[in-house]
């Protein structure tokens, strides 16, 4: 199936408002292998968003639009669709009296709902309410002329559940079997080097199908499987995730998995082990990763920003004369973070990061360079890594996903790679 997306909003072609819309519609249409042929975002304009439906309802077998449902005189997809499909806009008393209680139940007691309000349950003639529990502005399905239309409402905090519990049913029952899928992630390879791998062994699948794609200073390869039953997709699927692992060894750290800091989070309290941090250029970030993580304070013991030389001498105990004459941003200093903040606070592990963020260097190293360290009772490992070109928060980024990727390492008890000299 051929599917559209048709975001409307002048606020997303000025700029002012990025297009999230867009991506969470797209990805679950892949979960369910409806390819997104075209992208459209329109302007809150009758006539062009007219013109982008008649364009739309053409060459696609779905059209899904995003904003422009609510009370106000710029929200006007639903007028824009019944114009190109010639229907008419209906009250739908089932949606009327679901809005008058949400009135009443915020206090609008003492006011009569206003007209501007009643026009967000003014839906297409034939067609399906989808119940907008997170918001005022139903969304709705209708089907005519051989094409399937979902209008939903604009806001991430709306069409994200609105998608989840009221348009994942709609594109279930769209087929007699299931669709499956699995995202295997990756950590320490590029895109291109991931694709180039995978090319031939991609081409030559037709279900279950493999998608590469980055995202997040991380690789994920999405597994797709059609069948008539869950289990016979995932039977499907198994020896191919079992041949893209075994291709890439260690650099696939999990599946279905939110993200490396998660994954290692949880890996640490599963077994029971502890962690520290020093940083100094990610100033805190790796430290608020695992605290986002429910749970974290089994994991984590606590930890330091340590951003000038004179924290790192005061809180930790780095010699003076270390960093004189090494420098902060050394293999040594990095060294010492991880092994004296461990020390301090009795952990299992201690991670220390000391780099250069950018703009400016340090006269010795180029921007971007970042030392990771890792200590546990035994050892410490340090990588040295050249981040240049991304920007101050990439570098944060990557080093904060090179620490949790050594201590994943280190405690499944596979080989640290890259250690510094």
């Amino acid at each position: 199936m051929k599917a559209e997306i048709i975001s409307v909003g002048t606020e997303l072609l000025l700029g002012t408002t990025i297009n999230s819309d867009a991506a969470d519609v797209a990805l679950l249409l892949s979960e369910y292998g409806i390819n997104v042929y075209w992208q459209t975002v329109v302007g809150d304009n009758p006539g062009r968003v007219i013109e982008a439906v008649r364009r739309a309802k053409e060459r696609a077998d779905i059209i899904i639009t995003t904003g422009g449902l609510g009370p106000t005189c710029d929200d006007l997809t639903k007028n824009a669709i019944a114009e190109a499909f010639g229907l008419k806009l209906v009250l739908n008393e089932g949606e009327e009296k679901w809005l008058r209680g949400l009135w009443r139940e915020r206090h609008y007691t003492s006011l009569e709902i206003t007209p501007n309000n009643l026009q967000q349950v003014m839906l297409p003639e034939g067609s399906t309410p989808l119940r907008n529990d997170w918001g005022t502005a139903p969304g709705c399905v209708l089907e005519a002329g051989g094409v399937m239309v979902i209008m939903l409402p604009g806001p991430p905090r709306e069409i994200r559940p609105m998608l989840e519990h009221r348009v994942r049913p709609i594109l279930a029952g769209l087929s007699d079997g299931v669709i499956a899928s699995h995202t295997i992630h990756f950590f320490g390879i590029g895109e291109s080097e991931m694709e180039y791998e995978l090319r031939d062994y991609m081409n030559s699948l037709t279900n279950p199908t493999l998608a590469p794609y980055a995202k997040n200073a991380e690789c994920l390869v999405r597994v797709t499987a059609s069948a008539p039953t869950p289990a016979g997709a995932e039977a499907m699927m198994a020896p191919v995730i079992e041949r893209v692992t075994g291709m890439f060894g260690s650099l696939a750290y999990g599946m279905d998995t939110p993200s490396l800091a998660e994954f290692t989070t949880k890996l640490l309290i599963e077994r029971g082990l502890t962690l520290a941090t020093a940083e100094s250029c990610t100033g805190g970030e790796l430290a608020k990763s695992v605290t986002d993580i429910p749970g974290a304070s089994a994991a984590l013991k606590g930890g330091v920003v340590v951003y000038t030389n004179e924290a790192k001498s005061r809180l930790l105990g780095v010699p003076e004369e270390l960093i004189a004459a090494k420098g902060p941003v050394s293999y040594e200093v990095a060294v010492e973070l991880a092994r004296r903040v461990r020390e301090l606070m009795g952990s299992d592990f201690g991670i220390g990061i000391t780099g250069l963020a950018g703009p400016d260097g340090d006269g010795v190293h180029e921007v971007g360079t970042v030392f990771i360290s890792l200590a546990d009772a035994g050892h410490v490992w340090v990588r040295e890594k050249r981040l240049a070109q991304r920007g101050r928060q990439q570098v944060r980024l990557y080093a904060c996903q090179h620490a949790f990727d050594m201590l994943r390492r280190r405690v499944c008890g596979l080989e640290i790679t890259e250690e510094a000299r």
